[in-house]
């Protein structure tokens, strides 16, 4: 029998594009068959309790589960000392997975459109300082995790430092929603009041940058029509 006929090698990087875009939305779907709170709340025993903990927070986070929602339940189910480093852990390895699989599948078809004037001057920063960029955008509340993983994985930022970056970047953030969780029970303890004050600030602060970011938008797009006109 003759062998099927191979896609052309410009195909390819779409067609691993394509893939991508299947598995992300298998995994989005896949929540209406399981519910990622549940399982952390479930009483694995032994040896297998953490494993199964940061595997079902790391697939979690790559079906596009809200990262507070994991991270307080981290609190609530296991308190901060142990919570906060698994919640950390398996955050790195959410990040991780998706990582991977934007630069292996994404990477190759998504990379000539950096060439933009704009992306290209985010990619370039991305690649030469990957870890102070990548630590930056885990820092600055209000970016999507997700949309910071992939667009890391399309840049040219090395492994190691999106990674140590991300580990380090993610604790603030990730403390204050395990600290609420973990004291959810005495909502007037000091703990509790303390990282909901945190958690309100980080709100302020990315409602703050979406309105200067709208506004340096709107004056951009104004000047670029009174140029041209």
């Amino acid at each position: 029998m003759p062998d099927a006929p191979r896609p052309s090698a410009a195909r390819l990087p779409w067609l691993r594009l394509a893939l991508l875009v299947l598995i992300l939305g298998a995994a989005a779907g896949s929540l209406l068959l399981w519910d990622p709170t549940q399982l952390l709340a479930a009483r694995t025993a032994g040896i297998w309790r953490v494993p199964v903990f940061l595997a079902v927070y790391a697939l979690g986070t790559l079906a596009f589960v809200p990262k507070p929602a994991l991270n307080a339940a981290a609190g609530l189910l296991l308190g901060v000392a142990v919570g906060l480093p698994l919640a950390v852990l398996g955050t790195t390895l959410g990040a991780a997975l998706a990582f991977g699989l934007g630069r292996v599948l994404g990477r190759d078809a998504l990379r000539p459109l950096l060439k933009a004037k704009v992306l290209a001057a985010l990619d370039r920063r991305l690649t030469e300082q990957g870890f102070r960029s990548v630590l930056l955008l885990r820092l600055i509340p209000g970016i999507p995790f997700q949309a910071a993983n992939y667009g890391a994985a399309f840049s040219g930022v090395g492994t190691v430092p999106f990674l140590s970056a991300t580990a380090l970047g993610v604790v603030p953030g990730t403390a204050a929603y395990v600290v609420a969780g973990a004291s959810a029970g005495t909502p007037g303890s000091p703990a509790f009041l303390l990282s909901a004050a945190v958690i309100a600030a980080m709100g302020v602060f990315s409602l703050a940058s979406l309105w200067r970011s709208s506004r340096r938008s709107r004056a951009a797009t104004a000047t670029a029509a009174a140029t041209t006109a």
